[in-house]
């Protein structure tokens, strides 16, 4: 069985559960997701509302049950599922693809996030993988994620290679750089390969070119 939980709270280790499921196929990998699974849709209910309390004291954010099971404590259940209103500010932005797909509808985030260019992180938490791209185009930041919630790989070559529900367990979202609405695309596009040069997103992650 597989447990995928967000961290909602690191000062009070608060983390909240978005997935269960069940191995079905061991795949031999090492250095990525090694087996296949499928939801069990009989915890649907406690998705996005069941809270864990559990401190993680490894830089590793893939941990056996067995290993931790123990220092896990249900700290409560939501009587409805998490809501995220509130936009935390840019720097503070660090999103799993499930809650992007709920925020991004939110009013606070829609006005934030199609009022700014920017480049932006996807960071894979299964293998540390990233990717580096930037949003200049039509509601800016807001538009370029929209892509990422319809299609899970916005167009780009490398994510279309992984499948919607592997996104959808193991992406999480940020934002590198923040610019107004008037900064040339130019200025974007040259931030964004200087944060490709620094992450070495080309010879490391997701990113082709």
């Amino acid at each position: 069985m597989i447990i995928g939980l967000i961290l909602l709270n690191k000062k009070d280790n608060l983390w909240l559960l978005f997935h269960v499921g069940k191995i079905t196929k061991d795949l031999n990998i090492f250095n990525g997701v090694g087996y296949e699974y499928e939801t069990l849709s009989r915890y649907d209910k406690y998705f996005g509302r069941l809270i864990i309390k559990f401190k993680n004291k490894s830089q590793n954010m893939i941990r056996k049950a067995e290993s931790v099971i123990s220092d896990c404590e249900v700290d409560q259940i939501l009587p409805n599922i998490f809501n995220n209103d509130v936009f935390p500010g840019y720097e503070n932005v660090n999103i799993s693809w499930e809650e992007l797909s709920n925020i991004i509808s939110k009013e606070n985030w829609k006005t934030a996030l199609q009022n700014q260019k920017g480049v932006y992180l996807i960071t894979d938490i299964s293998n540390g993988k990233m990717y580096v791209g930037s949003a200049y185009g039509e509601y800016m930041i807001l538009g370029r994620w929209k892509s990422y919630v319809s299609t899970y790989h916005g167009g780009n070559i490398e994510l279309k290679q992984l499948s919607n529900d592997y996104i959808k367990i193991n992406f999480k979202y940020s934002i590198l750089d923040i610019f107004k609405s008037t900064i040339d695309d130019k200025t974007i596009i040259e931030r964004e390969s200087w944060w490709k040069n620094i992450l070495q997103t080309r010879q490391f992650g997701y990113n082709k070119n």
